[in-house]
């Protein structure tokens, strides 16, 4: 199972290009897809959930060309969680999850099944009875990730999945995503830098409609290697100076003094120290990485 993206362009009626001519390869297991609002993300997923048809370009699932003619065979193999999540606000969970199953034609004994174990594993079962409505934000993301995964689909794609839970939750469904993608491929659309690390190996950068990168982690890593610098101060001036010259991942106040992790292709022309990137660093080196010339 995997997805191949060729030269795909997305150019909607107001002549604004979301995605263009992008190339990408997205193999099993977990795939993340980072990018700031705007990089075209929405766009690209709405193309490969059949909900929008490219301009130009080719898409495949597993040989599977991306047409209307196969757009039937393709939807029976994805599951979708979108980052806005709107589902039956006056059914309780389960009948709205009983209901998706009845909707995506499963057997109902094998939906049942599904979805006694995946609220369990969301940490949903006591909340079963309660109405849509009465979720909160964290709850109603779970209850749509449990929808999407009912019909266990080959390729799944999560919009931002970890929004609004706390900290336990988050792992919770990190490992569920993990377990769940291990014959399948799962396209993972976040902005919680944290999550990728803790999920997976392979990710895209994205930026104005084009992949900045693609690869594993660790490549990412390297690229942004002998750019990340560590500087202290006491001087409110020369904080100010600095942001304005340069990108400030990080700021803390060590005794009394602020120290700031500073993102340069250059050593900073103040006393400072080299320091290992993060995956948070190497995002922002990379889709700054044109102003650093």
């Amino acid at each position: 199972m995997g997805i191949k993206i060729v030269d795909l362009t997305v150019t909607f009626r107001n002549k604004v290009t979301a995605i263009d001519h992008a190339n990408l390869e997205i193999p099993k297991g977990i795939f993340g897809l980072l990018g700031e609002n705007g990089a075209g993300k929405t766009t690209l997923m709405r193309v490969l959930t059949t909900v929008l048809s490219p301009t130009s370009g080719t898409v495949t699932l597993d040989g599977i060309l991306y047409s209307k003619g196969n757009f039937e065979k393709i939807q029976r193999k994805i599951g979708y969680l979108p980052q806005e999540i709107d589902l039956y606000p006056s059914l309780s969970v389960q009948e709205c999850l009983e209901y998706m199953g009845d909707l995506s034609g499963i057997p109902k004994q094998i939906y049942k099944e599904r979805i006694r174990y995946y609220l369990e594993k969301t940490n949903l079962s006591e909340h079963s009875r309660k109405k849509m409505k009465q979720l909160s934000g964290g709850m109603k993301r779970r209850v749509g990730l449990i929808q999407a995964l009912l019909n266990e689909p080959e390729f799944l794609i999560v919009d931002e999945p970890t929004t609004g839970l706390d900290p336990e939750e988050r792992i919770r469904i990190r490992n569920l995503l993990v377990d769940f993608s291990e014959e399948r491929t799962v396209l993972f659309s976040t902005h919680v830098v944290e999550d990728l690390v803790a999920t997976c190996n392979q990710l895209a950068v994205m930026k104005k409609g084009k992949f900045l990168y693609s690869g594993n982690i660790k490549e990412l890593l390297n690229q942004a290697k002998g750019h990340i610098w560590i500087c202290k101060t006491k001087e409110e001036q020369v904080v100010r100076e600095l942001e304005k010259k340069y990108h400030i991942s990080s700021k803390q106040y060590v005794g009394d003094e602020l120290q700031m992790k500073l993102i340069s292709e250059a050593q900073p022309k103040i006393e400072c120290s080299s320091c290992e990137a993060t995956l948070e660093d190497a995002y922002i080196y990379i889709v700054n990485k044109e102003a650093y010339y």
